[in-house]
């Protein structure tokens, strides 16, 4: 590291890491991303989300081992240790990739929740004015994008566990409403499997969308105060808790209403609301989910910014990205970002109906390459440490084995999909374009 080249500054809680994990993986994925799945797979997307489940507890669990022994090393940097340069580059310009789509569909779903009150307004100018406010926040401290976000994140927890409560008070009888014998829509309609195994495996592409985002605890690393302690504790904690905020909530609306009534025009938590006759209940729905949105988003200019920083200092990305302001922000990173949130309200301007939904394809392939070179690089470091963490993964190396070969088995049958050919198509270009460069890239590392 250049001598006059400031450090990212250690402004991270226990309490902000947490919660920026969760709002990096509650957003559009459940709150919008629902309807695709339940479109797709019926009430038996549950059983997709808990299979993303666990191969996300033990991703986070390879993570939060790894982080321990090398507690001054983020995702990006644990990579390079594993297989050195070229791996480490196309790792981290397809997560930096992955996470530029990802902020952009968050800033277009905020835009959609927003026309629930401006329907006359065009989608392509509310997500640029989301994407103004989104930009604005993180040119402050870290430890005030910190606090943002955990109260952004809170919000929206609160919100689902309201409206699991809510839920199941309605699916019991105890709230009255509107709705007629609602534990019938588990059996009519198809039934729970009205698209058998082959729909549960399709709706697997939204699945990892919506879990993505858990890995930012290890973006978050060099940001954050007593990491070793603090790591172990967020992951086991973040992991149970959407596995819940995912699973409650879709049984929920499958109850409450049939699944194939779910449209991908409003978000189903708001129509659900609608439909129970709750009054202001859909209002209130709405601007939870806005904010939901919004925090993903925050999360994600988070995630690509540092990300751009971590492979400047590796040489796998231009020096001028290590430029930090007073703040202790890299500016050139969020300037970069910013850029592509503007392509991605152009694009909205362009195909406002189909935009989210082609965008939100695409991350459900990076984040399973992502997640399977996490599970690699373990699997080839744990020889290497030093001493024994006090936190290790169970049953190594048959767990860690276990969610490569799954997470290879996913992406391998989303490939063969027809559904999925433009996803495929753009990510496996973007795959040859960055291995391309990996290999006309000199290694340029800064010590």
């Amino acid at each position: 590291m250049e001598k006059n080249q400031q450090e990212l500054k250690k402004g991270l809680l226990p309490r902000h890491v947490q919660l920026i994990a969760l709002g990096g993986m509650i957003g559009t994925g459940i709150f919008k991303g629902s309807s695709d799945t339940l479109n797709i797979a019926g009430p038996s997307v549950i059983f997709a989300y808990l299979l993303g489940g666990l191969l996300l507890f033990i991703v986070m669990a390879s993570l939060a081992e790894m982080a321990i022994v090398y507690p001054e090393l983020n995702v990006q940097n644990l990579i390079y240790k594993a297989f050195g340069f070229r791996v480490s580059f196309i790792v981290g310009w397809l997560y930096w990739i992955n996470w530029i789509i990802v902020t952009i569909v968050e800033i277009l779903a905020a835009g959609s929740f927003l026309k629930f009150w401006f329907s006359d307004a065009p989608l392509w100018l509310l997500s640029f004015l989301c994407a103004v406010v989104i930009v604005g926040i993180n040119l402050f401290q870290v430890k005030y994008y910190g606090e943002l976000e955990f109260w952004f994140a809170g919000i929206k927890i609160l919100a689902l566990i309201a409206f699991i409560i809510l839920g199941f008070f309605i699916l019991l009888g105890i709230l009255p409403s509107s709705i007629q014998d609602p534990l019938s829509n588990y059996t009519t309609n198809g039934g729970f499997f009205p698209h058998g195994i082959g729909g549960i495996l399709s709706a697997f592409l939204v699945v990892m969308f919506s879990y993505g985002g858990a890995e930012l605890i290890g973006v978050a690393v060099k940001e954050t105060k007593d990491a070793k302690q603090v790591l172990p504790k967020v992951i086991k904690g973040v992991v149970w808790r959407v596995i819940l905020f995912y699973i409650l909530p879709i049984l929920i609306i499958c109850g409450l209403m049939p699944w194939n009534k779910v449209s991908g025009e409003d978000s189903p938590f708001v129509q659900v609301f609608s439909i129970t006759g709750l009054p202001g209940a859909a209002h209130i729905m709405n601007f939870v989910l806005l904010t939901a949105v919004l925090s993903a988003a925050n999360s994600g200019m988070y995630a690509t910014s540092r990300t751009l920083y971590s492979m400047a200092q590796s040489g796998e990305a231009p020096k001028r990205l290590l430029k930090i302001t007073k703040q202790g922000v890299p500016i050139n990173g969020i300037i970069i970002t910013g850029t592509f949130l503007l392509i991605g309200v152009f694009l909205a301007y362009m195909t406002p109906d189909q935009v989210i939904s082609y965008l939100m394809s695409i991350p459900g392939f990076t984040v399973m390459l992502i997640w399977t070179s996490i599970c690699f690089a373990q699997l080839k470091l744990r020889s290497q440490y030093k001493e024994k963490p006090f936190f290790q993964i169970k049953w190594f190396p048959y767990t860690t084995i276990f969610a490569i070969v799954s997470l290879l088995i996913i992406f391998i049958s989303f490939i063969f999909n027809k559904e999925n050919i433009i996803g495929t198509t753009v990510c496996f270009f973007i795959l040859l374009i960055v291995t391309t460069l990996s290999f006309i890239t000199r290694n340029r590392k800064l010590s």
